[in-house]
């Protein structure tokens, strides 16, 4: 999000009252600009600190994105609230990191030069991968929303959708896993309100695999345009063989018309 926006989430909730939960997960994985910006930094450009709505602002973080580590299990929760450090603190005896864990991710996590290597290395990695997928999306006649950040992209169907239903959706979306053998994420499973959207992941294959989807994408995609184009022409086709036979039902009335009247 841009700074600009950020501001505006901080005159919002200052002016309702209300508190602000910030999800960084992927401030990691920012490959173009606008380049991540902290909800907590804003609040300090803003001299909020030591002030009611420095308290009502929270930040949610995980290593699973950033640093690829979902199995490990760790995430954590940053508050000027001290209510809720001390519930937060509570509820993670719950879900405990194991010791060998933790002593890994603080050796690794201290090595600055490894740590800032790594970053700059998978932001590079990720907007590359991205930037393919997209370019591949495009040759198949399929488009997505522009992005900056993050593992997936936000992929457009809705030309392909037999109609504009989460059932069409779903029976597209099957097709593309038995037919076609890419898994993508539906819309609907992310709670999409609109159908034919799919979330599809670029960063958990290598180039070789990424590739081969595309190849296996275009020929389906093509195979489902020229079915609607068919489809549409035989329709247009339907109407004006209904119209000809309108035209000479016509003439013959007229004809018929015409004979009567000569013969009076």
């Amino acid at each position: 999000m841009k700074r600009a926006e950020l501001d505006l989430l901080i005159k919002f909730i200052t002016d309702k009252e209300i508190h602000l939960i910030s999800d960084e997960i992927y401030s990691g994985t920012v490959f173009s600009s606008p380049g991540f910006v902290s909800i907590m930094e804003v609040l300090k450009d803003r001299n909020l600190e030591k002030t009611k709505v420095w308290d009502r602002v929270h930040i949610v973080y995980s290593l699973s994105k950033d640093l690829g580590l979902s199995g490990f299990r760790v995430g954590a929760i940053y508050s000027n609230d001290p209510t809720v450090v001390s519930a937060a603190t509570k509820m993670s005896s719950f879900g405990l990191v194991s010791s060998q864990t933790q002593y890994l991710l603080s050796v690794m996590l201290s090595d600055k030069k490894f740590r800032n290597y790594y970053t700059a290395k998978n932001r590079k990695r990720l907007q590359k991968r991205q930037r393919k997928l997209v370019s591949g999306l495009e040759k198949a006649g399929i488009g997505c929303l522009d992005s900056n950040a993050g593992l997936f992209c936000w992929v457009d169907m809705r030309h392909l959708l037999s109609t504009n239903t989460f059932e069409a959706e779903m029976e597209l979306w099957e097709r593309i896993v038995y037919d076609v053998k890419l898994n993508i994420s539906p819309g609907s499973s992310c709670h999409c309100s609109e159908p034919g959207w799919f979330r599809v992941c670029f960063a958990n294959m290598s180039e070789d695999t990424l590739k081969l989807a595309m190849q296996r994408l275009k020929p389906f995609v093509n195979s489902k345009t020229n079915s609607k184009n068919k489809s549409h022409q035989e329709l247009r086709n339907l109407r004006k063989e209904s119209h000809i036979e309108k035209w000479i039902s016509r003439l013959s009335f007229r004809s018929v018309h015409d004979r009567e009247q000569d013969e009076r």
